[in-house]
C-alpha cells in the first residue's frame, strides 16, 4: 500500500513516521515524585549536553547520537516534560497509528479500516512502527508527546505502565487493537474472538477425522496467540483427545515461523495429519515445509490458518482459515478514538468482533 510523503488534511492520506523504539523498563523509585515541569536548559544540564541537542531530540531530529538521545529521552520521561503549545483545546486533525511492525499484509488490512474512518471524518493518519528493546524506556510515547496528535491507535504492541501513564498525563487519548498485554484492564481496546476462532478451526479438523492435530501459535506472550491456542486445547479436550505439548509450537506470525516449526512438526516420527496455524502467513510457511517433504495438501496434510488475508484465497490450494474482520477492527477502533477525542464517554471500553471459519481446499477428511 503506497503511503504519501507528507500529511494531507483531506482525510485520505496516511503519513509514514520514522521507526520508533519501545522499551519495557519501569520507572525507578523516586521518579514518580519528580513532577515539576523542567525547562530544556535544566534537562540539558542534567544530561551534560548542549541546549540545542536537547531541542533536537524534543523536536524529532535524527542527528543525535543514539546513546545521547536515549539519555535525554529518559530524563524527559522521568521529569514529565511536556512540549509547550501542544493540546490546548485545539484539534490537529491527525491521529497516530503505531504498529508493532509494518511488514505484514495484516497491518495493511487494519490500516484500511482506519483510513475509511478518517476519510469520513476529515482526519488524517500518521503511521509509525516500534521496535521492542530495553534501551529507551518510553521514547515512542515521548515522541508522540512532542508533536500535534489528537489521539493514538496502538496495534499489536506492548505497552508499559510508564508509557500508559505518560500518555494519560499528556492528555493523549489511546485505543489499542489486539494488545500484546493489558497494563490497565479499563484501557479501551478492540480485538476478535480469538478463543472461539481457535476452537472452530480445531473442531473442523476433528470433525474431518483428524486426531493428531498440531498448532503453531504466535509469540507466547501475545494475548491473541494464547487465546487461539486455548481454543485449540479446549476443542481437543471436549472431543476427548490428548493435548500433546510436542505438537504445540510458538512462532512469530510470519512465513519463517510457519516454515521452521512446520519442518520440525513434519519431521516427527509420528507426524501430525493436520496443522492449525495461528496466522495465514504461518500457514503458507507450512505449505512450503510440506512441499519440501513431498507431502500433498490436503491429501497428506490438512492446514488451517487464521486471518483470511486476501492472499489466502489465491494460494494453492486455497487456504481454509478463520476470518477475523481486520478492516472492521481498524474502523471500530478509530471510531472509539474519535469518541474519546470529542470528550464523550464510550458505550463499551472493550469490543470483540466475531470470527468465522472459512472452509476452502487446504483441509479434507482424513483418508
Amino acid at each position: 500500500m503506497a503511503l504519501p510523503d507528507r500529511r494531507a488534511r483531506n482525510g485520505r492520506s496516511v503519513t509514514p513516521r520514522p521507526r520508533l523504539e519501545q522499551g519495557a523498563q519501569q520507572a525507578q523509585p523516586g521518579q514518580q515524585a519528580r513532577r515539576a515541569r523542567p525547562t530544556l536548559a535544566e534537562i540539558a544540564a542534567e544530561a551534560g549536553v548542549s541546549l540545542p541537542t536537547v531541542s533536537k531530540v524534543v523536536n524529532g531530529h535524527a542527528d543525535v547520537a543514539a546513546a545521547t538521545r536515549a539519555r535525554i529521552e529518559q530524563l524527559l520521561g522521568e521529569r514529565n516534560y511536556r512540549h509547550p503549545g501542544i493540546r490546548r483545546g485545539r484539534h490537529a486533525g491527525l491521529i497516530d497509528v503505531v504498529f508493532n511492525g509494518l511488514d505484514s499484509p495484516w497491518a495493511v488490512e487494519i490500516l484500511r479500516g482506519v483510513e475509511d474512518w478518517c476519510s469520513a471524518h476529515g482526519m488524517a493518519a500518521a503511521v509509525s512502527s516500534v521496535r521492542h528493546g530495553n534501551a529507551r524506556p518510553a521514547s515512542w510515547t515521548s515522541a508522540l508527546a512532542s508533536h500535534d496528535t489528537d489521539g493514538v491507535l496502538l496495534v499489536l504492541s506492548e505497552l508499559t505502565t510508564d508509557q500508559l501513564r505518560q500518555l494519560h498525563e499528556e492528555d493523549i487519548p489511546l485505543v489499542v487493537i489486539d494488545p500484546v498485554n493489558l497494563p490497565d484492564p479499563d484501557l479501551p481496546g478492540v480485538g476478535a474472538t480469538n478463543w472461539a476462532g481457535g476452537m472452530a478451526a480445531t473442531d473442523h479438523l476433528i470433525a474431518s477425522g483428524h486426531t493428531r492435530i498440531a498448532t503453531i501459535g504466535g509469540p507466547e506472550t501475545y494475548l491473541c496467540s494464547r487465546a487461539r491456542i486455548d481454543g485449540y486445547r479446549s476443542a481437543l479436550e471436549r472431543a476427548g483427545l490428548k493435548y500433546d505439548k510436542e505438537l504445540v509450537r510458538h512462532g512469530d506470525f510470519q512465513y519463517e515461523g510457519g516454515f521452521l516449526h512446520g519442518c520440525a512438526l513434519l519431521d516427527l516420527a509420528d507426524r501430525p495429519t493436520a496443522i492449525f496455524a495461528g496466522s495465514d502467513q504461518q500457514a503458507l510457511g507450512v505449505y512450503e515445509a510440506a512441499r519440501q517433504r513431498s507431502l500433498r495438501i490436503p491429501q497428506d496434510l490438512s492446514v488451517v490458518g487464521f486471518d483470511d488475508l486476501p492472499m489466502s484465497r489465491w494460494s494453492s490450494p486455497p487456504l481454509t482459515t478463520v476470518r477475523q474482520p481486520l478492516a472492521e477492527m481498524g474502523r471500530v477502533a478509530a471510531e472509539m478514538l474519535g469518541t474519546l477525542i470529542e470528550g464523550l464517554p464510550l458505550s463499551s471500553r472493550r469490543m470483540e468482533l466475531a470470527t468465522e471459519l472459512v472452509i476452502r481446499g487446504s483441509s479434507a477428511p482424513l483418508p
